[in-house]
Formats: structure tokens, C-alpha cells, sequence
């Protein structure tokens, strides 16, 4: 786990290598690209709101889970996985709701979902403010993606958006992210027919997003990234970085 204010990174970015990744990326849709900004905008609202009502500032977290796919066609068929199970993010977002925080999960698809692992992608939680009835007393706004090129491009989103929130804004990237890929405009359009032979691909590295975003999009903001790590992680993690909200 590395955990890093944006403040103090010193970090060589690639910003080169970043202009082109989002250059070539496939759009997201206008009517899906609408949808987040929209989603983030109420989200957004909500926090000064509770700000100008309670006078206390909200703490907002973006989580990620689950793992990205690297799509071998533009109409995808196949595609290499980087496999998680989401389990570590979905339960870290339960923390955070426990402890009064507002999140935007950023989730893959068909991974385990916080208080539901059991019903992958249930549509009764894409976004609900809890009641004083409930010991939770967070927000919760969920956002799939399935590609490298949507989870890139959205968590930008959020970066963006969650700028304005300077130090109470924290990211928890929890998701395990695809370290190679194939450049959109050098993919096949359509399957990829096995009668032609052996498959030889060449794999672009995916270019290092964390520094961009400590930097540039959301530089105030609390960072914490993970390596592969194993299972007892939770409750020395949520010890340090669970503060009263």
C-alpha cells in the first residue's frame, strides 16, 4: 500500500504518453459521458449542501475495484483480463460508508458489491442516501466500467470533478489495473479469425496514471494505491486512515 499526498509527489509524468492514450481511446458516448458528469454534478451538490446546512466540511472517497479488460478487437470478442474479484474495494467502500464518508465506487462490472457480495451488480444500490434509521450514514454513487479505456477515462472524471474538494478528497485505488494494452486504431475491427494461424500481438505499456492525477487533476487530494498484497489488510488500514467525518 502506498499512501501519498498529492502535494508531495515529485514523480516524472508522462504526459506525452498520456495525451496519446486518451487521444486513441474510444469514446465513452455522448449519452454515457453525460450521464457521469451529470451523476458526479448531483453528487457535487449534495456535499455543499450538507457543507452550507451542517457548516462541517464532507469527505468524499473514490474507490476502485475489481480489474480492467485490454480489449484484441474494436467490436470485442476477446479480450485479456487482469482478474480481481472486487472483494477488497467492495468492503473498504462499507467502511467508509460506517465512517460517515461519501463514495463513488468505481467498479468493474459482475464484481462483489458492498453489502451485497452475493448479488453482483444490484440495481437497488446504483445510488441511495442512507436513513438515520441505518447505521451506515454515508453516500454511495456506483460507476462500472469494463475496458482500461472506461476506467481511465471515468476515474478522470472523477479526479476533475472531485478537485474543487482539496484536501477532503481522498482516492482508494483499489482496482487491479491492466498494465498493457492494445492502442485502439492498431486493433482488428472484427473478431480475429483463428484459421489465420498463430496470433502474434505487440502491447503498448499503459502509460502511469497516478502521477497525473496527484498532480494535476485532483493535487490536493489523499492517494492510496496498492500492490498485490495479501488477505490482512483491513483493519490496520482503516485504523490509519478512517478520521471523523
Amino acid at each position: 500500500m502506498d499512501a501519498i499526498n498529492g502535494s508531495e509527489s515529485s514523480e516524472e509524468i508522462p504526459y506525452a504518453d498520456i495525451k496519446s492514450f486518451f487521444d486513441s481511446a474510444p469514446s465513452l458516448g455522448d449519452a454515457a459521458e453525460t450521464k457521469i458528469k451529470e451523476e458526479l454534478k448531483n453528487l457535487s451538490g449534495g456535499i455543499l449542501h450538507h457543507q452550507a446546512k451542517n457548516g462541517t466540511a464532507r469527505r468524499v472517497v473514490c474507490v476502485t475495484s475489481g480489474g480492467t479488460t485490454v480489449p484484441l478487437e474494436q467490436r470485442c470478442v476477446r479480450y485479456i483480463d487482469n482478474f480481481s474479484s472486487g472483494h477488497r474495494g467492495a468492503a473498504s467502500t462499507e467502511y467508509f460508508l460506517k465512517a460517515g464518508y461519501a463514495v463513488v465506487f468505481l467498479y468493474r462490472k459482475g464484481t462483489c458489491q458492498p453489502y451485497c457480495s452475493s448479488l453482483p451488480d444490484d440495481p437497488l444500490l446504483e445510488c441511495f442516501e442512507v436513513t438515520s434509521e441505518s447505521n451506515i450514514t454515508g453516500t454511495l454513487l456506483k460507476l462500472p466500467f469494463t475496458t482500461i479505456f472506461e476506467y481511465l477515462q471515468i476515474l478522470k472524471f472523477i479526479a476533475l470533478s472531485m478537485r474543487s474538494l482539496g484536501p477532503n478528497a481522498m482516492f482508494y485505488l483499489a482496482a487491479a489495473v491492466s498494465d498493457f494494452y492494445v492502442p485502439w486504431e492498431s486493433m482488428a475491427l472484427h473478431k480475429i479469425q483463428s484459421a489465420s494461424g498463430p496470433l502474434d500481438i505487440r502491447l503498448a505499456q499503459v502509460p502511469k496514471m497516478l502521477p497525473v492525477l496527484r498532480k494535476d487533476w485532483a493535487p490536493m487530494a489523499f492517494c492510496i494505491s496498492f500492490k498485490n498484497i495479501t488477505e490482512g489488510w483491513a483493519a490496520s488500514l482503516f485504523h490509519f486512515i478512517l478520521v471523523p467525518v
